[in-house]
């Protein structure tokens, strides 16, 4: 694909996510780009130092880009594609393309569907991404790791290049099936790390969180491997996951049948995690607490105990 029929990308927001995709697209020649005045200040810098243009105004932002990607906190998927959409020039020569990529239930996404459903100048498609960001293969010269982004809708994007670049697959011609995919995915990685948490705290009240290691070494060491992994780089996270959780909630009662208490449940345990603990201060780059999964542990008993 040339240059000059490359779409310019816009992403929202510049999180760790956000940015590894941004990373992946500079490195392949793409012109990526960002509005980020109303986000910190270390945001704006994390787009800079990765070569990421910032525009001054969502009306730029809306005009110069061909395909925006929405990763955003679940929380704010609606309203991001409700700027979007009223900074969004009408006739346009191209449509817009935007990508809605939040972890959010299908019924979420008809609503944001229904934001769409007039405006001649923006084709939405659902979507969510399952992995982690982007990131160069190690130890080799070329390549990325690229998590899968799943696509769905009525139309599919008309960019061969930037789908073999991210990984795209569009698994059905409905609005919400690949946001669905997304959280059944997710209710089986992010609820299992918090049956982990909660596993490990009352073990380690019990007294008897070494023996518990030791037993799931013996009988299911890759459980182990994946609650530790998952457990020491939830905290500068779960903040957005309780929202998803109340997402992944919707869908298995709105979907699937099932009484919304369980995954309402594990969007508790993310609370407490955030808004209860000091492991709610971490961010992404910048670790102190919850390194390890002790610390973890230590850090979830002591502000659960103050909590009460």
């Amino acid at each position: 694909m040339s240059q000059e029929t490359r779409p310019v990308i816009g992403i929202l927001s510049i999180g760790d996510m956000g940015i590894g995709i941004a990373k992946l697209l500079i490195s392949e020649g793409y012109r990526v780009v960002t509005y980020a005045e109303d986000r910190s200040e270390r945001t704006r810098e994390r787009a800079r130092s990765n070569s990421v243009e910032l525009l001054s105004s969502l009306s730029d932002f809306s005009t110069q880009s061909g395909c925006v990607l929405s990763i955003v906190p679940p929380r704010d998927a609606l309203a991001t594609a409700q700027r979007v959409l009223e900074a969004l020039p009408q006739g346009r020569e191209k449509p817009l393309y935007f990508l809605e990529l939040n972890a959010i239930s299908p019924g979420l996404s008809a609503q944001v569907e229904a934001l769409f459903q007039d405006n001649k100048s923006a084709i939405l498609l659902d979507g969510g991404i399952i992995g982690g960001p982007p990131s160069p293969n190690a130890g080799a010269t070329t390549g990325w790791k690229c998590p899968s982004l799943v696509l769905s809708g009525p139309n599919e994007l008309p960019y061969p290049d930037l789908i073999l670049q991210l990984n795209m697959k569009h698994v059905s011609p409905k609005i919400g099936a690949a946001s669905g995919l997304k959280m059944c995915f997710a209710s089986m990685t992010k609820g299992f790390i918090a049956l982990a948490i909660e596993s490990f705290v009352t073990a380690d009240s019990l007294g008897v969180l070494p023996e518990l290691r030791r037993e799931m070494e013996m009988h299911n060491a890759q459980g182990l491997a994946m609650a530790d992994k998952g457990v020491t780089g939830m905290p500068p996270k779960a903040y957005r996951w309780v929202y998803e959780m109340q997402q992944i909630a919707a869908t298995m009662h709105e979907n699937g049948g099932f009484n919304k208490g369980m995954f309402d449940e594990v969007a508790e345990v993310y609370r407490v995690v955030a808004e209860d603990t000091e492991l709610g201060l971490e961010q992404p780059g910048e670790r102190n607490r919850g390194k390890t999964v002790n610390d973890v542990v230590d850090a979830m008993r002591s502000g659960m105990k103050n909590a009460k």
